[in-house]
Formats: structure tokens, sequence, C-alpha cells
């Protein structure tokens, strides 16, 4: 990861095509069952020190390294996952940084009224806000490195993808968003630019990383319900033109 996590990494959670056939644009695509796609590094911690902060947070600091692939015409994606609600009845968000390569983010809410992709290359940042899920896509020829911070309070929720094969859209190769058919009224997918919150340090030149020892700086991750507002104007935070 040329150098981006200088502690000492763990056995990752592999996720292998057999555990990604119920959510592929082809799930008869023809590849051995067994076949690492992406692999996870979690809970990881650069001294014993931000560890037990982390864990006082109740957070966890994770690293996701999906390497280039097609699989049947359809880019190398993540399963997909919900989150579920905190005790205040909001959905938990989640923060995710791009390490290297570039990724392409998939959210959509549980109706898929609204679908929202987010590109993002090292050092942006991207946001997914309560009641959404999200799916991530390597649609490069490197491997797609990205870090996440979210709260140790929840499990996510898979059942929703599984249950539809997947999410609204399939980016196939060459960039084409492609509709599943099982959300047959999906709205068209939106373009929105990579998180900046200056006031959370959620921007380019905070490495994620950084915000360990910053509680201010992702106490939204716990209590989204004290940053609504925020939320709310993300969604609406259109591409550059």
């Amino acid at each position: 990861m040329n150098g981006y996590w200088k502690g000492t990494l763990p056995e990752p959670q592999v996720r292998t095509i057999g555990d990604m056939r119920g959510v592929l644009a082809d799930p008869d695509c023809a590849a051995a069952a067994d076949q690492p796609l992406y692999f996870m590094y979690r809970h990881l911690a650069l001294s014993e020190d931000d560890r037990r902060w982390l864990e006082e947070q109740h957070l966890s600091y994770d690293i996701t390294v999906i390497p280039p692939q097609t699989l049947c015409g359809e880019y190398v994606k993540t399963k997909g996952h919900y989150h579920i609600e905190n005790p205040e009845g909001v959905g938990y968000p989640e923060i995710y940084e791009v390490l290297e390569g570039e990724g392409h983010y998939l959210l959509q809410n549980h109706d898929a009224s609204d679908v929202i992709m987010i590109r993002a290359v090292a050092g942006q940042k991207v946001l997914i806000p309560p009641g959404y899920g999200h799916v991530t896509i390597n649609p490069g020829k490197e491997d797609l490195v990205m870090s996440n911070l979210v709260s140790t309070e929840f499990s996510s929720d898979y059942a929703p993808y599984v249950e539809k094969s997947g999410a609204a859209y399939y980016e196939m190769e060459g960039g084409a968003l492609v509709k599943n058919p099982a959300y047959p009224h999906a709205s068209p997918v939106r373009h929105l630019a990579p998180v900046e919150v200056s006031e959370l340090d959620l921007t380019r030149r905070t490495p994620l990383y950084d915000l360990v020892g910053r509680p201010a700086s992702v106490a939204f991750l716990n209590h989204p319900e004290q940053f609504m507002q925020i939320f709310a104007g993300l969604t609406e935070y259109p591409v550059p033109r």
C-alpha cells in the first residue's frame, strides 16, 4: 500500500467470488468461487494509545484493498450494505478516504428513489449519510485502497442487496451504468462531489487517520441526529462543472 499504513496489518477478511455471486450482474459468471476479490483489514491503530481512544469512542479505522478486475463485463465492487439505526432512530453514517487509485461510490436509499454516484481519487473523502446503502466500485487498472472510520455500535445489513441481486445499477466495463431489473422504479443516477466539511475536518488536506484524537470531528459517526443539517446539505452537493 505504498507506505500508507506504517503499522502491522492483521490477517484480512477476504471476500471471494462465491461470496459475491448473489449481487453480480451475471450471477452465473464462470469464475472460481474461491477466487479472492477484495481484502478488509479491520480495527487498525498505529499505537496502543490510538487503539484505546478508538475503543473509547466506539469507532473502528479499517482499510480495504480492491484489486482491479472485471467479472463478465462488470467492474469489481464490494457486496453492498445498509447501516442500522442508532438508539435515536437515525441510521449510522460512515466516512471513507481513497488512499490509492480511484473509487466509484454508488449510494442509494432503501427504495432507490435516490441513487447517487460519487467518484473519488487519492485524498478525497466520501460520506455515507444516514439512510443510504452503498457499494464501492474499482473502475481503474490499479488497486483501489481506501480507509474508513465507522461506529462499532452497529453491524452491516447486506440482506437488501442480496435479495435484489445487487444495487440499483451495475457499473460495466467502460463506465456504462446498467439498471438492475429488480428496481423498476429506481431513480436516474445523480452525480455528487466528494465531501468537504471544514467544521468536521473532513477535507482533502486532513488524512482520515488524523481524526483520531479529535472527538468533535468524529462525533457524527455515533450521534448523527446532531448533524442532520450537514447530511442534508451533502446530498445536494453537485459535482462542479
